[in-house]
């Protein structure tokens, strides 16, 4: 008996769940608004969002911890405090004609 086991494209699968948690982490009002704030501001700190989004800081680490999950922005510590950045090589691949290039067929 010889069977076949059909072969699953691994790979696709780590791409799309991938851009799966980017996507998630974007589709999301707050998340959207602290992404333009640290584009307005190039970093900010956890105090300056806190003010701005009217948002306890546990929740506003939620959001930031998605964010950062999806590696849409950077952490860097600076003694007690942390400061967040854009991740552009991220978010310019989100916009990328790479990425559009796995929904054209051509």
């Amino acid at each position: 008996m010889n069977k076949q086991i059909p072969l699953k494209d691994i790979s696709l699968d780590s791409t799309f769940s991938k851009y799966e948690k980017k996507f998630k982490a974007l589709a999301d009002q707050k998340r959207l608004f602290i992404l333009h704030q640290i584009t307005e501001m190039g970093e900010v700190c956890v105090c300056d969002l806190s003010d701005k989004l009217d948002l306890p800081q546990s929740k506003l680490s939620y959001h930031l911890k998605i964010l950062m999950d999806a590696e849409l922005i950077l952490k860097e510590t600076r003694g007690t405090w942390s400061y967040y950045t854009l991740n552009h090589s991220e978010l310019n691949h989100l916009l990328s004609e790479q990425l559009c290039c796995l929904f054209r067929k051509e």
